[in-house]
């Protein structure tokens, strides 16, 4: 494609997991504009979160290091941004005209992070002593405190349909911010618009609407691999979703899809305004996810693992300046950390040297990608070569091998298949010159060791997975 200064609208969902594409093959979810843009545009079919939880992976896409350079892996939510060049400050840098929408996940708050102009939507975070613009707008039409009334928790996956106005609810209400910064934008600037979603990631409150869309949908129930068993590792990775009964995680999966379909009619309005300001024809169109969601395959719920539905996520380049690219299935292997390179180069702006990131634009290409998430009992790292992904628990010194062109799924665990040797050894090796710091005490003589696992005990939820309250009075802030 051509070099040149386009408008950018990049649109951030949190906890969107490749699969859940019509585009990717899943027919029981409905997104007809995100499906047209990937028709229209290019699909990146091998990008990957290096370190699927929120901000960890928003750090990496924002300054495109991985967590080595930017310091996070596990979720550090009073660490301040690094002191690196970002994606926003690049545009802004070049004269473009940068505005945010929506949730940003960094500390303190209020922080910019190279935008010109930000308008806040940060999921009642009380706790760092900052009203948000969309807790001001509710405040404003008489609905102060009670953007938490369904009494649906962040990180739980009991649902109910969204008791406000249709208006209140943070996708309808981000999409409507974003049009308007659309229509009072500097007609003598290009724009970098950053549409950032706080969902599908739960509370699971779709509108009463969508959830009725999949009220009689045949949605499939999870699958589960043949290794999930009772050692250490997978009691530990399976905890947060084992309470929850058949009909609970059916419900769940309607309704996480209910509001995947919400965002995807949304952006038909956000696309209408570039249209109707006549910017359309220049606006290159980004939309990716920070992580996926397990969505209860394998037993598991959330992110914050490798395997497919939390690592794999969506990255789709559309609009009539990709229109060269228009249909095509890039299946390199590419990661969040690639996103900032490949807008800069799109857009004929130099690419700083700190990034570690590469341009999609071009024709560089990585032969395998290394990712890590958490410390302790739960920390996993993984290494993406060709076909095969391998994950490795050093608490307990458990390995898993997968072939993805014969199992997407990752029903079967290859690792004690002789055939499947030369390949471990292979991927054991790059995650060991991978490793660093404290992770190093895992090898011993050459071979990864890990650590003895300890006996599983199943830890108490006594707050509800950070379950918030009704927002007035506003709480206190919580000290750190």
């Amino acid at each position: 494609m051509e070099h040149k200064h386009y408008h950018v609208l990049f649109i951030q969902v949190d906890q969107w997991a490749a699969r859940f594409l019509g585009s990717a093959g899943c027919r029981e979810i409905m997104t007809p504009t995100l499906d047209q843009l990937a028709r229209d545009g290019v699909q990146f079919t091998n990008c990957y979160s290096s370190c699927p939880v929120c901000i960890p992976a928003r750090r990496s896409l924002m300054t495109g290091t991985f967590p080595r350079t930017h310091g996070d892996r596990v979720y550090s939510d009073r660490m301040p941004m690094p002191n690196l060049p970002t994606l926003a400050g690049e545009f802004t840098r070049a004269g473009y005209q940068t505005t945010a929408v929506g949730k940003l996940h960094v500390y303190p708050q209020r922080s910019r992070i190279g935008f010109e102009d930000v308008t806040l939507q940060e999921e009642g975070r009380y706790e760092f002593g900052v009203t948000d613009d969309y807790q001001l707008w509710l405040g404003d039409h008489g609905l102060t405190g009670r953007e938490f009334s369904h009494a649906m928790g962040n990180n739980c996956y009991d649902t109910r349909p969204w008791p406000l106005p249709e208006e209140a609810h943070p996708t309808v209400w981000a999409t409507a911010q974003m049009v308007r910064q659309i229509y009072r934008r500097d007609p003598n600037r290009p724009a970098f618009f950053y549409l950032s979603y706080q969902f599908p990631h739960p509370p699971l409150v779709p509108l009463q609407s969508y959830l009725d869309m999949y009220r009689d949908s045949d949605i499939p129930a999870p699958v589960v691999g043949d290794w999930v068993d009772d050692s250490f590792i997978m009691q530990e990775m399976t905890e947060s979703a084992r309470r929850y009964s058949p009909l609970e995680i059916r419900r769940a999966r309607q309704a996480y899809f209910a509001q995947c379909t919400l965002i995807d009619h949304q952006l038909r309005l956000v696309i209408g305004a570039l249209r109707e300001t006549g910017m359309l024809s220049d606006t290159l169109i980004v939309f990716a996810s920070d992580h996926g969601e397990m969505l209860f395959d394998h037993r598991m719920a959330g992110k914050r693992s490798f395997y497919e539905n939390s690592t794999h996520v969506p990255l789709i380049l559309s609009g009539r300046p990709a229109s060269d690219l228009r249909g095509v299935r890039d299946g390199r292997l590419a990661c969040l950390e690639d996103v900032m390179p490949t807008l800069l180069d799109a857009c004929g702006i130099p690419t700083p040297a700190s990034v570690e990131g590469i341009s999609l634009f071009g024709q560089e290409t990585r032969k395998s990608l290394y990712g890590e998430i958490s410390e302790g009992a739960r920390a996993t790292r993984m290494i993406r070569k060709g076909d095969y992904k391998l994950i490795y628990y050093p608490y307990g010194n458990r390995s898993q091998l997968f072939d993805l062109s014969k199992d997407p799924f990752e029903l079967h665990d290859l690792t004690q298949d002789p055939a499947c040797t030369p390949v471990r050894r292979e991927l054991e090796a790059l995650l060991m010159d991978a490793l660093y710091g404290d992770d190093r005490t895992w090898i011993r003589d050459g071979h990864l060791e890990g650590i003895e696992a300890p006996e599983y005990h199943q830890k108490a939820d006594y707050g509800f997975s950070n379950q918030r309250s009704l927002h007035w009075p506003i709480p206190p802030v919580k000290q750190p």
